[in-house]
């Protein structure tokens, strides 16, 4: 039996365009091509995804593999995993590499068990251990407040890589691949659920995993009318507006606005934190942002020793003095 070579990546396809986790996918994917060897192949499911197979190749695949069937939006994860395991089969990759989104966190482990194989999921950090040539993978564990170090002698290793852990590939028009069409049928008994209906809610403003600069909102802010305030600020930023399991769970905000361990992972120039303690479940969702500036009554909260400024002292005097401040300069 061929040895296993190369790695695979699972692209995501959204309205068209390649995702910004699958760029992050190829530029990972690309680091460790070049220190593994073999092929950086990428898998695209849908129809009409030509054009984003062609632009992996630029991105740092070598080869872009095409396949037939329904829309990313509508796909199930057990019929990407039966997809993922025959090309799989096919092409025997050393790794294959997952974003963890809400589709690749589901079609992971099902994936793995239909090849026989380890997961390792929500990493932020894949490389190759320089003496042993072995893949490690870090993750956080204990809820955030530790980072553990995983590998396997098994392969493929089947890893999910947690959103905005790297910098999205940039396109290098000099590069060249192939294309290649797969016709993979699937069974579809093995197909254990089907999608009845995708709700989405509106997105107001900038969508908080791109937003540059975002302003969150912890049980500090006591209440729905405060995140008003913190809308202000936001929309005069530019930004968006954040939260914590808390204010989501206590409905004062939608849970669309989580961020953290259950929610979303941003890296924004600027992270605006009021009225959040920092605990570990929501830090891991920040940690990554370019500066951290902390507003909070309590001077011993553990926020401020992740932040680069700390403001001690009520929002509701604080955020009126900076929205006050930001006009007057932006005015000048």
């Amino acid at each position: 039996m061929a040895e296993h070579e190369g790695i695979l990546l699972g692209g995501e396809v959204i309205e068209g365009g390649i995702t910004t986790l699958t760029r992050e996918l190829l530029a990972v994917g690309r680091g460790l091509g070049n220190e593994l060897g073999g092929p950086v192949s990428i898998l695209f499911l849908g129809e009409g995804i030509s054009e984003v197979a062609q632009e992996a190749i630029l991105l740092g695949a070598d080869r872009s593999y095409v396949v037939g069937g329904p829309p990313w939006e509508r796909l199930h994860p057990d019929y990407y995993a039966e997809v993922l395991a025959a090309v799989s089969w096919q092409i025997r990759p050393r790794l294959i590499l997952l974003g963890q989104s809400d589709l690749g966190r589901d079609a992971a482990p099902r994936l793995a068990a239909r090849l026989q194989t380890v997961v390792t999921l929500d990493c932020t950090e894949v490389k190759v251990d320089s003496e042993t040539g072995r893949i490690l993978q870090t993750r956080s564990v204990y809820g955030g407040k530790a980072m553990a170090v995983w590998t396997s002698k098994h392969e493929p290793q089947v890893i999910t890589l947690r959103a905005r852990a790297v910098k999205p590939a940039e396109p290098d028009a000099s590069r060249s691949g192939e294309v290649v069409p797969l016709n993979i049928r699937v069974d579809e008994s093995k197909v254990k659920g089907t999608l009845l209906q995708t709700v989405r809610e509106p997105v107001k403003g900038v969508a908080l995993e791109e937003a540059k600069v975002v302003v969150a909102g912890g049980g500090g802010i006591g209440g729905s009318e405060g995140f008003r305030m913190l809308e202000k600020l936001a929309q005069l930023l530019g930004g968006a507006v954040g939260a914590t399991r808390v204010p989501c769970d206590e409905g004062w905000v939608s849970s669309s606005l989580e961020i953290g361990q259950t929610g979303h992972v941003v890296s924004p120039d600027l992270y605006i934190a009021v009225g959040i303690s920092g605990a570990p479940q929501h830090v891991v969702g920040c940690s990554n942002s370019k500066w951290i500036v902390a507003i909070n009554r309590d001077p011993e909260a553990p926020i401020f020793r992740l932040a680069d400024f700390g403001v001690v002292g009520d929002y509701r005097e604080a955020i009126p003095a900076l929205l006050e401040k930001l006009k007057e300069l932006l005015s000048a």
